[in-house]
């Protein structure tokens, strides 16, 4: 059993040796799908190991997963295969031809894979750390101007929240060396009964949720978002979007179990509403001035975000199980739509909302996926996450957060409406000078996809349903909220 939680981490760093070495184009066109591909696998089938038979480990402990790691790997897995597959462009034209590109692809999905199979604060802050490395090249992969500039921005800020939060889980060491058991496994930290001095994991808390916040993109130390999604290519947009700011917050929910368990649960609490709130009322502000497609999305992003702060903040089965299926809906559906924005680009030359009208009209083949993608992202039914934010929102009544939930209610309002506008805009808006885009003319009734069909429509009709699954999955998302306390 051992062997299935080393699977994935050794195929990603085969294909990330290979890629490295061999150079094949073949290769190099597949490799980011073949790594996501395994990564799912495994997070499907240790999903069933350990609903079956209860957590596994390997290496002496320091690989372990539980209900939550299965879940996160399936999400590592799912929102990878979606980015990388549905942006496999035709052979020889595009990323794939370098072999920098699926080499970083490659040690993306090993990196976010360890953070979360990691049962060590100290190897997911590393893992976390080579997220920044391996993202910092591929968001400035175009080596224009402005992505060079997104890419020296997000390592810098990156940096600095991820230096804050080893200073918070030294802190966290340092308060179990005093306590005479020193350790970093979140297993024993949770579930030992280890006596911590408070103020020292006051401290630690507060310090590693401020650093793991600035990777999740939570406000207001999300300032390398927009940028860095908004100049990575589609894939890479897709994937730190999709998947990387959950596993960041991943990283917070572990901490969070084990502060909860020191000094309660007010601490993150407070701060966790402060960030969700912050964040979704920043976003709403943007969203509603923004210009750029894809920096609409990172925005986007940044909302959803505080969405699952907000949850995780609310506690219990009901919050943390929607937190958790947010993630994996969000994840699919962000995916989806940072995709089909790379395929906007390729077409239309251009990603300024001002310039993107009639799409409906002139491609209907690219623009029926955005706006299922896009209806999914605004809590529309039957998609996953109109049943989270309606869950989250219960559950907060339930805990006497009804304060929290109504203004949380009014800013995301104020962002459906700047989403719903621009995409009314790009899909029904009429180009106001279309001789101005040259090479780029629009045309009436294309109805090509331009990249495969099959990813966008497997993700987006998995968003649509898995609100509504129940037996094994179900139990998965019953199992991991359990695993953060979320029956307190």
């Amino acid at each position: 059993m051992a062997a299935l939680l080393i699977a994935p981490l050794a195929i990603c760093l085969l294909l990330v040796m290979a890629t490295a070495v061999a150079r094949k184009s073949w290769l190099n066109r597949f490799a980011g799908i073949i790594a996501a591909a395994a990564v799912l696998a495994s997070g499907v089938v240790i999903a069933a190991l350990v609903l079956a038979g209860g957590p596994l480990t390997a290496i002496d402990g320091l690989l372990r997963a539980d209900a939550l790691t299965a879940f996160m790997l399936t999400v590592v897995g799912a929102v990878g295969l979606t980015a990388t597959w549905g942006s496999l462009a035709a052979r020889g034209t595009t990323e794939h031809k370098a072999f920098a590109y699926p080499t970083l692809i490659a040690a993306f999905l090993f990196a976010m894979s360890l953070a979360v199979l990691a049962d060590n604060l100290g190897i997911l802050w590393v893992a976390l750390e080579a997220t920044t490395i391996t993202t910092a090249f591929l968001v400035g992969y175009h080596r224009t101007r402005n992505s060079l500039e997104a890419a020296w921005k997000y390592v810098v800020l990156g940096s600095v929240g991820v230096a804050i939060a080893l200073l918070g889980i030294v802190l966290l060491y340092a308060a179990t060396v005093q306590a005479g058991h020193p350790t970093l496994s979140w297993t024993v930290l949770t579930n030992a009964g280890i006596t911590l001095d408070p103020g020292l994991v006051k401290m630690a808390a507060g310090l590693t949720l401020l650093g793991f916040a600035t990777k999740a993109g939570l406000a207001p130390m999300h300032s390398w978002l927009p940028d860095a999604h908004s100049q990575a290519p589609a894939a890479v947009s897709g994937l730190m979007s999709g998947v990387l700011l959950s596993v960041a917050f991943y990283g917070i929910l572990r901490v969070q179990a084990i502060t909860d368990a020191v000094i309660g649960p007010d601490l993150m609490r407070n701060l966790l509403i402060a960030g969700g709130l912050l964040s979704i009322a920043e976003a709403a502000a943007l969203i509603l001035r923004q210009r750029d497609l894809k920096r609409m999305l990172a925005y986007s992003s940044i909302e959803h975000m505080g969405i699952i702060a907000l949850a995780a903040a609310i506690g219990g089965p009901l919050a943390i199980g929607a937190a958790l299926l947010h993630m994996l809906g969000h994840g699919l559906a962000k995916s989806s739509i940072f995709v089909v924005s790379g395929r906007i680009l390729t077409v239309d030359g251009s990603t300024q909302i001002s310039q993107i009208r009639s799409l409906l009209t002139r491609r209907s083949g690219i623009a029926i996926p955005f706006l299922a993608a896009m209806a999914a992202l605004l809590g529309m039914p039957p998609f996953a996450l109109f049943f989270t934010e309606v869950a989250i929102v219960v559950a907060g009544f339930q805990r006497g957060l009804g304060w929290v939930m109504s203004v949380a209610i009014a800013l995301l309002l104020i962002a459906f409406i700047g989403l719903a506008r621009h995409t009314s805009d790009m899909m029904f808006g009429t180009d106001p000078d279309p001789e101005a885009r040259q090479g780029h003319a629009p045309q009436t009734g294309d109805r090509s996809a331009h990249g495969p069909r099959l990813p966008l429509i497997a993700a987006l009709a998995a968003t649509a349903i898995i609100g509504f699954l129940t037996g094994p999955f179900s139990s998965l998302l019953s199992e991991a909220a359990n695993v953060l306390g979320g029956g307190r």
